[in-house]
């Protein structure tokens, strides 16, 4: 790990959908997503983690974020995913 900032792709094990995030306490987020309390995904759990980068800081892991959401395609993320040791 070279950073306590993570970006991190999640998989709904129930609809197969993505959701891309970054926080500074992974497990602790996994579980809020799991349990219910995200608003985002609610309802689309569980779900897994498939992919995770980390950065120094949050403005990085932000701005990480942003880029693989801008892709707006399910293939890049497919991609990262594969290309993934999380």
């Amino acid at each position: 790990m070279s950073g306590p900032f993570a970006v991190y792709i999640l998989r709904s094990r129930t609809t197969g959908g993505f959701y891309i995030g970054h926080t500074n306490n992974l497990s602790e987020r996994i579980k809020r997503h799991n349990t219910g309390r995200t608003l985002a995904n609610k309802g689309g759990g569980p779900h897994e983690l498939v992919y995770v980068e980390y950065f120094a800081t949050r403005a990085e892991a932000a701005s990480r974020e942003r880029a693989i959401k801008a892709k707006k395609s399910r293939q890049h993320i497919a991609g990262l995913v594969r290309t993934s040791r999380a």
